[in-house]
């Protein structure tokens, strides 16, 4: 019996020992009229396999858990929610030999369906669009100058190739020798009969 005892108190510290953590930093975030994502954190070295997540209306009329396995996600999208309703989630680890504590109770609130985003959201995304915006402005800029730079280097090289081709081919009547500026040795002799 004693024996037992301590074989069923080791188990059970066992057990708790190799928990992982809790998830931390659940938060709520794309709220809709029907759906919301759940994300979350979790302490590093710690073997994390899954989740769990249970969804609860604040009414208590409906309870759901969501399970996934074999996963190294962070985030979940809940669907199937009813407009302006309360709800309350939370979230657990599964490691290789259970599943953590339940994370703190996250509270929030899906949108009529009529509203599109809260208005801090909107806010934030056009933030988001604004910035996006001078990111592509000035990467376009750049480029501009790039091929500008290039185009003019390549005028001046083709400048150069063209004045230099010039000079191969001029006739021979109009090569000139250097000490003789007027039309070479043979044409000043000529000149002289």
């Amino acid at each position: 019996m004693r024996r037992s005892l301590l074989l069923f108190i080791n188990r059970i510290i066992f057990l708790f020992l190799d928990r992982p953590p809790a998830p931390v930093n659940v938060s709520v975030m794309h709220l809709r009229a029907d759906s919301a994502t759940v994300s979350w954190e979790v302490p590093e070295g710690d073997i994390i396999i899954g989740f769990s997540i249970s969804q609860q209306r604040m009414d208590g009329k409906m309870q759901r858990f969501i399970k996934e396995v074999n996963t190294t996600s962070r985030s979940c999208v809940l669907w199937d929610l009813e407009e302006e309703t309360d709800y309350i989630i939370q979230v657990q680890s599964i490691g290789l030999y259970g599943e953590s504590q339940a994370s703190k109770r996250v509270h929030f609130r899906t949108l009529k369906k009529t509203d599109r985003f809260p208005s801090n959201s909107l806010d934030k995304a056009r933030h988001l669009q604004t910035g996006e915006m001078i990111i592509i402005v000035v990467v376009l800029l750049m480029w501009a100058a790039v091929i500008a730079l290039f185009c003019r280097q390549y005028d001046i090289i083709k400048d150069n190739d063209s004045s230099n081709s010039k000079e191969k081919v001029k006739p021979s009547s109009e090569r000139t020798t250097p000490e003789h500026h007027s039309g070479g040795l043979l044409q000043s002799k000529v000149g002289h009969l």
